[in-house]
Parts: C-alpha cells; structure tokens; sequence
C-alpha cells in the first residue's frame, strides 16, 4: 500500500480528506462539519452528552488492533452510553491526536471504521479536532444523543424487589484480549509467526469490534418497559452493579448460575487457567446492558430474546453478593478494569 506523509496535505487538506464522506442522516443534524460549529436541533427532547477519552498504550495496542477496528469501536463505545441512559445516539464528534509515525492512508482506514459505525447506527459524524501528538494516537469522541423526558433512566433508579438484567453474554471480551496478548508475546520471540485464533474468532469480535445493544432498548420500548436503572457493562459486572446500587441505596443478589457465558469464553478460561466467574464479573468491555425492572415485568424479561434475569435488588444492609451454585453467598467487590490502577481480575 502507498504510503503519503500527513504533512504533504496539512491539516485542512486532511480534514477535507477524511470528512468528504460524510453523509446526514438525523432531521435534527441542521449543520455538520465544515463551520466553526454544529447546529442542532432537539426541540422538545432531552439531549444527552458523552464523551470518551482513548489514548495508544492504555486503552489499546496497535500491535493487534486493526485501525478500522478502532475507529468503530472508539464510535461503538459511546453509543453505548447513550443507549445506557435509554435514549438514541444522534451526533457524533471525534478529535484525533496524531504522531508522526502515521500516514494519510492510516487515517484513512481509522475514519473508515468511524463511518462505519455511523452508518450502521444511523449518526451523524458532525466534527471534531486534529492535533500532532508527541505520545503516539489519541482519540477524544463525544456523542450526543436524545431522550423521552419520562423514558430516560439513570443509575439511581433501582428499587428493593426489582429483576437484575443482563443482556448478551460476559467475559468474552476479557478473553480475547488475553488471547491477543498471548499471542503478541510469542510473536516477540519468532520470526515467522502466525498468530492461532483457530475457533476463537468470536472472542476476538467481541474485544474489537463490540457492538452497541440499540436491539434491547427498542425491544424494550416495543414491551413498553422503562428500565428502573441501567448502564453498560465496560468496567465488569461487579464494578457496575456497585454502581447502581450505590446510587441507589440499595443491595443486590445475583446468582452464579444465571450469569451467561458464551462457550468458547468458558473453554479459553481453561486454557488459561482462570476463573471463569470471575472472568465474567470483572473482565469488562462487554458494552452489554445492566438494568433493573420491576418485580412484574419478570414474565416478559425471562421471554425476552438477549436477556437473562440474573438477581434481584435488596435493602441496602444485605450488602451486594454473588450466591454460588451450593448456596453461598460471596460479596462482590469492584475488580473491573482501573485505567489510572490497571489490575487483572483475581476474585469476586
């Protein structure tokens, strides 16, 4: 593939470059890029913001991470905020710190994955910023989105009685990234190495290229059930069920068997000889949806298509605890992944 050096465009001549694709999608969208400003418009929704900061070495690893696979999921990971909060994702800005070791054609495939995702969730790219970088790739993205005013859910909302949900299955997501370790540190000491992802490659969609759940929120508005409490799971099960009840001053009970795992997840924990619970509560970026509902919607969860009941909310003063497969009850404690304390997961 050629190669053309950033500087022989500019930093206009770039923008121009890698933003003469975008197309709107959203009524809403009344100006995209191109001014000193977007201009929106929401009239009488609610408007909702989230933004996410991903710098080269902590929160991904070029040596494995295609740069289309990055741009979509540096787009993925904040929808999946705004469809957290039950709302929809409109906008979308990205800014770009970029060193000297890229090419116009990496930025290229890093803008493809961005629009990529865009179009598949139907938002609108509108802006953003780039900037010479001395500390390898950054990407800033924020997202905007909007909401019914009596449908938005936040975190405080849970409530003593309520069904713990999960969408999706846990742990993938942490097993494919230590697949991709393992793999990286034998190709650091072969010459001709050909990495062996044989029968994993679900694993390995699930660490780059997660999606977003816009298919629970609408299955969920189309059943006429407005979540109690609701976030994503990025930092593991345990951290965000701490959340949530934190928030809302309560506790929890979810139990072992009921957390859903796919089946390569359980033969990779084997393998490496890890916990397989433990894998699923604090592995992280599984971008699935944690929320509660009301005792009276159990019926239509457990038919619900993508959804497992996994516990259900208590008083505040029984703690929040996993209950084991004989009937012991394990407090949960917040081992998901720290960017500023970075550790792997050991307990529950």
């Amino acid at each position: 593939m050629s190669r053309t050096e950033i500087s022989t465009l500019g930093e206009f001549g770039l923008i121009r470059r890698l933003t003469e694709r975008i197309t709107l999608k959203n009524p809403g969208t009344l100006k995209g890029v191109g001014d000193d400003a977007a201009i929106l418009d929401y009239s009488d929704r609610r408007v909702l913001v989230t933004t996410d900061l991903l710098l080269e070495g902590i929160h991904f690893d070029l040596t494995y991470v295609p740069l289309k696979h990055l741009g979509y999921k540096t787009a993925v990971v904040n929808f999946s905020d705004i469809y957290a909060m039950n709302g929809r994702p409109k906008q979308l800005t990205v800014s770009v710190g970029v060193s000297g070791r890229f090419c116009v054609e990496d930025m290229d495939e890093l803008y493809s994955g961005l629009l990529l995702a865009c179009d598949v969730y139907g938002v609108d790219l509108v802006g953003g910023d780039t900037s010479a970088s001395r500390t390898g790739l950054t990407l800033s993205a924020t997202c905007i989105g909007e909401g019914e005013a009596d449908k938005i859910t936040c975190r405080d909302g849970a409530r003593e009685t309520d069904l713990i949900c999960v969408s999706g299955d846990l742990g993938a997501a942490y097993m494919g990234l230590q697949l991709l370790e393992r793999e990286k540190a034998v190709f650091r000491g072969e010459k001709d190495f050909t990495p062996d992802f044989s029968e994993r490659e679900y694993l390995l969609e699930r660490q780059l290229k997660p999606e977003a759940r816009k298919d629970i929120v609408e299955r969920l508005d189309a059943a006429g059930i407005v979540p109690t409490a609701m976030m994503d799971i990025s930092d593991g099960l345990s951290s965000e069920l701490i959340h949530i009840t934190g928030q809302s001053r309560t506790g929890c009970r979810i139990y072992e068997e009921r957390i859903p795992i796919d089946y390569q997840t359980a033969v990779m924990a084997e393998q490496f000889n890890l916990n397989l619970v433990t894998a699923a509560l604090n592995g992280g970026e599984d971008y699935e949806l944690l929320f509660t509902v009301p005792l009276t919607c159990h019926e239509q969860m457990e038919a619900m298509q993508g959804v497992k009941v996994i516990g259900y909310i208590t008083k505040p003063e029984l703690g929040n605890c996993l209950v084991g497969r004989n009937g012991e009850e394990i407090p949960l404690r917040a081992q998901g992944w720290n960017a500023l304390a970075e550790q792997t997961p050991d307990e529950c």
